[in-house]
């Protein structure tokens, strides 16, 4: 009898949730700040930084704690070079492993430059302006918001794409990549992920985010990212 291929391809299982970690809010602004460094380019003066982030992790418990000081003790031992190369591969040649966040739920389709624009009017609502070369949707800006804007408008942001940072952990864990455990830790600091968005977390692993690549072109005309720069009164 001949072999007769699949016509379908089953879905994979989901991932096993993680459980919130009870922090106060100290300690997740803290997590995200450190986890928004850490995952941006690890250039020369990203490295210099290392010695002294790891002293933030004095009072933190110990499931965020574990996972980042393992990352930093594996940057150090590879070296920038081979960190920057890792970097690269990880996160601008895999689309699972996106550091933008609205690119799981639209992909490169015209639906995410309305996502872009509610990212921005989100971080003015709360009274900041950006100036930086990066989308206003890259993670570690939207940690850094997190982290440093008094206003429950950055909560709220990073919980609406939570989706999206399921998905990065799962496809970075499933690589053995050591910028897991830095998403784990923020993953660590969210309140827990309900049926719905696990559905659709569920999804976007199997079918991975939209790819249609048109309406596009008005994205250079969009305001400039500045990280952490509070709007003058």
């Amino acid at each position: 009898m001949s072999a007769v291929l699949p016509r379908v391809t089953p879905r994979r299982a989901m991932p096993e949730p993680v459980a919130a970690v009870r922090l106060s809010a100290e300690q997740r602004a803290r997590v995200h700040m450190l986890a928004s460094l850490l995952l941006d380019y690890p250039d020369a003066a990203w490295f210099a930084r290392l010695p002294q982030l790891r002293t933030h992790l004095t009072g933190l418990p110990d499931e965020v704690v574990a996972p980042i000081t393992e990352f930093l003790d594996a940057a150090i031992a590879a070296g920038e070079l081979a960190w920057q190369r890792l970097y690269v591969t990880t996160f601008d040649l895999k689309r699972k492993c996106s550091l933008y966040l609205s690119y799981y739920a639209t992909g490169d389709t015209r639906r995410r430059g309305v996502a872009l624009v509610t990212f921005l009017e989100a971080y003015r609502a709360a009274g900041w302006e950006f100036d930086s070369d990066d989308l206003p949707d890259f993670l570690p800006a939207v940690l850094e918001f997190s982290a440093r804007a008094d206003s429950d408008i950055a909560g709220a942001l990073i919980a609406s794409h939570r989706e999206g940072i399921e998905v990065l952990r799962a496809a970075l864990e499933g690589m053995d990549s050591p910028w897991a455990g830095l998403v784990r830790a923020v993953t660590l600091s969210l309140p827990p992920v309900d049926a719905r968005t696990r559905e659709r977390f569920l999804e976007l692993i199997n079918e991975g985010p939209p790819t249609e690549t048109v309406g596009l072109s008005f994205l250079g005309q969009l305001p400039p990212y500045r990280p952490v720069s509070q709007e003058e009164s």
